[in-house]
């Protein structure tokens, strides 16, 4: 046989390109350059494992993985619980025992068929589509295997009935997915309309609590108002001077005293009277007659009570304690003159502040000039003073 010289070139340039891979493969160059390949990519790759199982590690036992694949587990194994106890299952799993040619995976696509119909799966064209399938199968294999109509399998699994020889189970698998679906969406509207009700509810409870704080402010700032509003007015009250000359009635016996008037009254002595005694009152003058009580508003200056220089210690430790206060002395006229004299040698502010109330008798409202009230009437039960405006200020 004569070789065409062009594969003759081939065969002897094959010969050739052996030899020189057998050459450069058995040098130990290359044999050196291999092993380092080799040594640096079982490195690399050793690396690249332990990374990748450190990371597996790490991930596998991660509280989110665990947690995952424990619902995940569960998830499952309640399919599978509802699955295998769902009637459609076992009928179908009979069927499949008496049967061999019937598979038992088809058994089951036809019971889960079945329950997603109800509500397990059937949302899904697609799934749906490929169930029926799998029914259609099963019903021709059961038909071929058992010599019986192909409805009697699908019967037995679902319940359809047939007519004419012609089984129902597509309709009726429709008509169980149509209702479920309804379901589903009634369901859906229900969890929408509970939703909505419970944000209306909680918005009108935001509101009406809203409400309730900004009356329950509100009623609180009308509470500061009016009570700012009766301290301001008794605070005026009590610090306004009378525009004119105006009645004080005294008396040692503060019962017999007018109710609506303004009155005096002794702070000690053998005629003092009680708070108690003068409750409800708004303006009374107490009256020191011995000179020991600052406090008192006035001094009562007269044989067997406090002296003309005493008055002007009395006037010093009132007016000392209370600056802005006035220092009220009652005294007789003949009497007058004397206590002008001792209160002078105090200083100008006290002596501005001294108010001079004169005992003068006469039965007719006057007020004795330079003094601030004459008590002008003695009686029985009270005695009358008429008093300037500013006489207790």
């Amino acid at each position: 046989m004569v070789m065409h010289p062009r594969a003759q070139s081939w065969v002897s340039l094959s010969s050739r390109y052996r030899a020189a891979v057998h050459r450069v493969s058995s040098s130990r160059v290359y044999r050196a350059a291999a092993d380092r390949v080799s040594t640096s990519y079982r490195a690399v790759a050793g690396r690249v494992s332990s990374t990748y199982r450190a990371r597996a590690d790490r991930v596998s036992s991660s509280p989110v993985y665990r947690a995952t694949a424990d619902r995940v587990s569960t998830s499952y194994q309640a399919t599978a619980d509802r699955v295998s106890a769902s009637p459609a299952y076992r009928a179908t799993a009979g069927i499949a025992r008496k049967h061999p040619r019937v598979s038992l995976i088809a058994a089951s696509a036809a019971a889960v068929s079945v329950l997603g119909a109800a509500g397990f799966a059937a949302g899904a064209a697609p799934w749906g589509q490929a169930v029926g399938k799998v029914v259609g199968t099963t019903q021709v294999n059961a038909s071929a295997a058992s010599g019986q109509p192909g409805a009697s399998l699908f019967e037995a699994i679902t319940g359809a009935q047939a007519q004419d020889g012609k089984p129902l189970a597509g309709g009726q698998l429709d008509t169980v997915r149509a209702a479920a679906a309804a379901k589903n969406a009634a369901a859906a509207a229900q969890r929408q309309a509970a939703v909505a009700a419970a944000q209306r509810a909680a918005k009108a409870k935001a509101v009406a609590k809203q409400q309730a704080a900004a009356k329950q402010q509100a009623a609180k700032q009308a509470a500061a108002k009016q009570a700012a509003a009766r301290a301001a007015a008794a605070k005026a009250k009590a610090h306004a001077a009378p525009a004119s000359p105006y009645l004080i009635y005294d008396s040692v016996q503060p019962e017999k005293l007018p109710h609506d008037k303004a009155a005096a009254v002794y702070a000690n002595g053998n005629y003092a009277a009680s708070s108690s005694q003068m409750r409800g009152r708004d303006s009374v003058l107490w009256i020191d007659t011995n000179g020991s009580d600052p406090g008192a508003n006035v001094l009562d200056v007269e044989p067997g009570d406090a002296t003309p220089y005493g008055a002007a210690q009395w006037v010093q430790h009132r007016l000392s304690a209370q600056p802005n206060s006035v220092a009220i002395v009652y005294t007789m006229r003949s009497e007058w003159q004397a206590v002008k004299d001792n209160v002078a040698h105090l200083p100008g502010w006290m002596q501005s502040k001294v108010r001079y109330w004169i005992a003068d008798p006469t039965g007719v409202p006057h007020v004795v000039p330079g003094s601030n009230a004459t008590q002008w009437y003695w009686g029985n039960n009270f005695d009358v003073t008429t008093a300037n405006p500013g006489f207790e200020r």
